[in-house]
C-alpha cells in the first residue's frame, strides 16, 4: 500500500483556510444582524466650515453661486487698452553671420530676441532701435525693429 498524499502541512494549511472561512462568515452575519452597511450610512458631507460631518448642509446657509464663466484659468489677461504696442531698446548682442542677436529694453531691462528677418534697416550692437514684441517660437520676439536716429 502507497502513503497517504496528505501530509501534516497540508493539513495544518487545510485547516487555518477552514477556519478562516469560518470566521469571515461569522463576521458578514454579525454585519448582517447591525444593519449599519447601508450607502447612508457611509455618506459624509462638509459643512460650510469645511468640517466633515454626517447631516447634510442646510441649504438656508448657502453663500453665492460662481459661473464656470467667472473662473480663470491660467495666467489673466492683461489689459491692453493703455499699452503701447511700439518699445524702445538698445541692441546688446547681434551677430550679422547668423542673423539674429538681442535687444534691451530700455524700460525693463527685458533681454528680447531678434532675427534678421524681423528687421527693417541695418542694426548693429549699441543702436537705440524701436520694436514691437510678438510671441515667438522660444519666447517673446523682436518685430519691426528700426534705428531710431
Amino acid at each position: 500500500m502507497g502513503r497517504s498524499q496528505e501530509t501534516f502541512g497540508k493539513k495544518e494549511r487545510e485547516k487555518k483556510k477552514a477556519k478562516k472561512r469560518k470566521e469571515k462568515e461569522e463576521a458578514k452575519m454579525a454585519r448582517k444582524e447591525e444593519g449599519k452597511s447601508s450607502f447612508d450610512d457611509m455618506i459624509a458631507y462638509v459643512d460650510e466650515n469645511g468640517m466633515i460631518v454626517d447631516t447634510p448642509p442646510d441649504p438656508t446657509k448657502k453663500k453665492e453661486v460662481i459661473k464656470a464663466e467667472d473662473i480663470e484659468l491660467g495666467i489673466p489677461k492683461k489689459d491692453d487698452s493703455d499699452f503701447d504696442p511700439v518699445r524702445n531698446g538698445i541692441v546688446s548682442f547681434f551677430n550679422h553671420d547668423k542673423g539674429y542677436g538681442f535687444i534691451k529694453d530700455t524700460d525693463n531691462q527685458e533681454s528680447i530676441f531678434v532675427h534678421i528677418n524681423n528687421v527693417t534697416e541695418d542694426i548693429n550692437e549699441g543702436n537705440k532701435v524701436t520694436f514691437e514684441v510678438q510671441p515667438g517660437m522660444k519666447g517673446p520676439e523682436a518685430a519691426k525693429v528700426k534705428v531710431v536716429r
